[in-house]
């Protein structure tokens, strides 16, 4: 086998670990025509390849969303002493936002699927303002370190995606 293919694909793997053990992640909307950033938790749930966030329509970045659906989402790996700041491994996507209507089968899978991460996240489901939005991937950039960097998008970003 290809030393190189191999550690692509262990760079690969280890990104897409990312997505299940980073809690958190950077949300970039386009806010009054100007980039926006702000953080969000997010579940990616098993199998699926959209990733899913609990927000308040009082939140700029919900508002953003709904005129605006295109969105980015950084997840990053945890900074340490002993990589430069260049090279922590991240994932880059940009996505589709789509609120997630109520009393359907996806609703109801996407909020077990966030509550299972997030059960403190409980008492905001009970709150009107709230909305699971899912964030579906149409593209992504996989950051491994320096020099390891790779473009996804179509089925093999969604293969990636589904674990």
């Amino acid at each position: 086998m290809d030393e190189g293919l191999g550690e692509r694909e262990a760079g690969r793997r280890a990104l897409r670990r990312l997505l299940d053990t980073r809690a958190v992640a950077a949300l970039a909307t386009l806010h009054r025509g100007e980039p926006a950033v702000s953080m969000v938790p997010f579940v990616l749930p098993a199998g699926d390849t959209a990733l899913i966030i609990h927000v308040s329509a009082l939140a700029t970045h919900t508002r953003d969303m709904q005129e605006h659906a295109r969105v980015s989402l950084l997840v990053m790996a945890e900074p340490d002493a002993a990589t430069p700041p260049q090279a922590l491994a991240r994932v880059a996507l940009q996505a589709e936002a789509r609120t997630l209507a109520r009393d359907t089968a996806g609703h109801a899978a996407a909020r077990a699927a966030y509550l299972a991460r997030f059960p403190d996240a409980a008492v905001t489901f009970e709150l009107a303002d709230f909305r699971l939005v899912a964030l579906q991937p149409l593209a992504g950039r996989l950051v491994a370190g320096f020099g390891r960097a790779d473009a996804l998008a179509g089925e093999p970003l969604a293969a990636w995606l589904r674990g």
